[in-house]
């Protein structure tokens, strides 16, 4: 296909804009990561905070946090919650919701929030069809399946 001179000169467009807001991105970038010497902003941040960051914590910290870990185990242990676990800083987690993955319910017969209409039809549409499945064998005997069985019942009974 020929190249016409309107893409040609689009592309010439896109060429020019490329450059000028490439340099724009360049000087945010290096306002942001503080590289820039001329940047205003750069003069007013105080980069003392950062390098505290890895905290340092002495062996009596630990061993405190490690009682307060025991004893929140022994208050849930009193209690008689088994689902209820303690979290690392020392508060106790709440039991998770308990749901069906059959069914997709939980206890009281909802279904969970991510579900949108259209998808629980579909899932109890598909759990339908496995129900008919599987109580096929609960379904009356035609005349047919009668004589069948009573065939069956009158062989095993000469043997």
């Amino acid at each position: 296909m020929a190249k016409s001179l309107r893409s040609k000169w689009r592309r010439k467009c896109r060429a020019v804009k490329r450059i000028r807001y490439g340099e724009k991105e360049l000087a945010r970038l290096k306002q942001t990561l503080g590289i820039d010497d001329n940047a205003a902003a750069n003069k007013d941040i105080d980069m003392s905070e950062i390098q505290e960051i890895a905290t340092v914590t002495n062996a009596e910290a630990i061993k405190e946090s490690i009682i307060k870990k025991e004893e929140v185990e022994k208050k849930a242990e009193k209690e008689g919650d088994d689902e209820v676990e303690p979290m690392d800083d020392g508060t106790v987690q709440a039991p998770a919701k308990k749901f069906s993955k059959k069914t997709l319910k939980n206890e009281h017969g909802n279904y969970p929030i991510w579900m949108n209409p259209r998808h629980i039809a579909k899932h109890k549409k598909g759990r339908a069809k496995n129900k008919k499945a599987i109580s096929k064998k609960d379904k009356r005997l035609t005349r047919k399946d009668k004589k069948k069985l009573k065939n069956k019942n009158k062989s095993k009974k000469e043997e």
